[in-house]
């Protein structure tokens, strides 16, 4: 399959895939058509998708059945009125009809937006109407059908609810019910004209530290941008059977839930649960024989904290991360237990993975990787000008005339948002790295998140990399607290392990100081500490230092 996106379709080095990696694009690319309907002819039976869920039920799905079901989902969305360039809210979870619809509404060249299941009634509206939104699909859940009944009154433009039910249950009122009505539509035809590849395909709300959420919008080659995500950072091919650990409503699904793995004619695997477990994660690894994984670090964190010995791990082939930071002590316990190394990546809601760790490379704990060969990335400091080797700077994609693929199209319906991130031919995505002398990229924390003491500049991962080496510390964030002496000071917001927690005090706080003072530059050790029974996260995982420092402000 990805010979006819490549014109090389493997390499062996750094230097390899720097100088030969050339994607071949045809006119109007699209997804579900070039590669899924491709593969559901080149290969019928082969297990694209194995779901499995906390309640013991399973669903295998092979290429031909995606095909056959996405076809009839697109035939049933358009008798509704969704067609070219329609929004429509995806609110799934891990229902497995997410996948059909997915497909569904890239076949009939409508725009997905996938968003959370814990948005509030604000968040809807705000969101129906920003990117006027004409349908929502969402799961039978009576959180989210309550939000979304809430904010009917305030969405005009919306003239489609549809709830994806199990059999049996009452549907709420204004709904359609998917179960019922989706396989009653006619056979599917084939537009005449679906997309150009400039075409909108696919649109993120992302947060920043302030403000409302921007529209990342992406065109239709962004799918093939995750092509070198699955395909050569996973390092997926026929046989493989991947899961990645993320919620349907966040950019990390499409990365490790769909595009790239599908392009490397990989099955997904899918384990739709509603509180994560790291045992109960485990088992399914073991029971389903899981060759590939891709997770956060802090389910990573948990994971190690069980007993390994316990499982049968010896399916994993290859692991990965991103999403976060990876402390290097967290690598090194992994490695030590499991006997594998992680590969780390990085990237944005508005783009695809910029920097990563390849099959042909040895990872270094903690650092990124290299600069993603489909990208130009550059360090630049304050003033634009490039940094030298191991100079803290600004992560940035060199654009030119032409925007590489994967990179999204600009905020939507925000110029001056856009032109704030994206000018003088420079992509800007507002995170501090450091580059060592091999190449190798290593992550400081986002613009924002940068502490500055007693003129100092401390990156918040620095600190949580040192403390989570002591044994106490499971997770914990790094932020800065304003101080009239110093401007601000470091603060650790620590979890401990359950077997610490009756020695949270004082003498416990001097010991973390202690060592964070012996493993890393004694200024940047934590004049605060505050033990908690958990950190704030988004849907993703990721640890909401912002959320934090709003505390702390109050």
């Amino acid at each position: 399959m990805i010979e006819k996106f490549l014109k090389q379709t493997s390499f062996t080095s750094v230097e390899d895939y720097n100088k030969n990696l050339e994607f071949i694009i045809p006119e109007n690319f699209n997804f579900a058509y070039d590669v899924m309907d491709a593969w559901a002819e080149e290969k019928p039976d082969g297990l694209a998708l194995l779901w499995t869920n906390d309640q013991g039920e399973e669903i295998r799905a092979t290429f031909a059945q995606l095909k056959e079901q996405s076809d009839q989902a697109a035939s049933y969305l358009q008798s509704l009125g969704i067609g070219k360039n329609d929004p429509v809210m995806l609110i799934l979870k891990r229902r497995y009809e997410w996948w059909i619809v997915m497909l569904a509404l890239c076949k009939i060249g409508a725009i997905v937006i996938p968003a959370t299941h814990m948005l509030t009634k604000k968040d809807i509206i705000y969101r129906n109407n920003r990117a006027s939104v004409k349908a929502i699909i969402c799961v039978d859940d009576a959180y989210v059908v309550g939000q979304i009944q809430a904010a009917m009154s305030e969405s005009p433009t919306v003239k489609q609810y549809i709830t994806i039910t199990d059999h049996g249950k009452p549907i709420p009122e204004g709904f359609h019910d998917w179960q019922s009505e989706w396989r009653q539509a006619p056979q599917f035809v084939r537009p005449a004209f679906v997309n150009t590849n400039d075409d909108t395909m696919l649109m993120y709300f992302t947060s920043g530290t302030s403000g409302e959420p921007k529209m990342v919008a992406h065109d239709y080659l962004y799918a093939m941008g995750h092509l070198s995500t699955g395909v050569f950072w996973h390092n997926l091919h026929e046989g493989s059977l991947h899961l990645t650990v993320a919620d349907t409503g966040w950019g990390k699904a499409v990365w490790g839930k769909f595009y790239g793995q599908w392009f490397a004619g990989a099955t997904v695997f899918v384990f739709d649960h509603e509180k994560f477990n790291a045992d109960t994660l485990l088992r399914q690894i073991e029971k389903y024989r899981v060759t590939s994984f891709c997770a956060p670090p802090t389910i990573y964190r948990f994971m190690i904290r069980e007993d390994l010995s316990r499982y049968d791990l010896s399916s994993l082939e290859y692991c990965c991360t991103a999403g976060e930071a990876l402390n290097p002590a967290v690598f090194d316990k992994f490695l030590e237990k499991t006997g594998i190394k992680m590969m780390e990546g990085f990237g944005q809601t508005e783009t695809t993975m910029t920097l990563g760790t390849f099959p042909w490379m040895e990872p270094k704990p903690g650092s990124m990787g290299i600069p993603n060969a489909q990208y130009d990335i550059a360090l630049v400091r304050a003033d634009g000008t490039p940094c030298e080797d191991g100079e803290k700077g600004e992560i940035v994609v060199r654009v030119g005339d032409k925007k590489p693929i994967g990179l999204f199209k600009g905020y939507y319906r925000d110029e001056e948002k856009t032109r704030e991130a994206w000018h003088d031919g420079l992509y800007h995505t507002g995170d501090m790295a450091w580059r060592d002398e091999d190449g190798y990229y290593w992550f400081e924390g986002r613009i924002d998140d940068v502490i500055k003491s007693s003129g100092y500049r401390i990156g918040p991962f620095e600190v949580e990399s040192a403390l989570m080496t002591h044994p106490a510390v499971v997770e914990c964030a790094i932020t800065g607290v304003p101080d009239d002496i110093r401007g601000m000071v470091v603060k650790a917001t620590v979890v401990l392990g359950k077997e610490w927690k009756d020695r949270a005090g004082d003498d416990l706080v001097k010991e973390l100081q202690q060592h964070v003072k012996k493993v890393t530059a004694p200024y940047k050790y934590p004049r605060i500490v505050e033990f908690v029974d958990e950190l704030p996260k988004t849907i993703s995982g990721k640890i909401r230092r912002v959320e934090i420092r709003q505390k702390d402000a109050k």
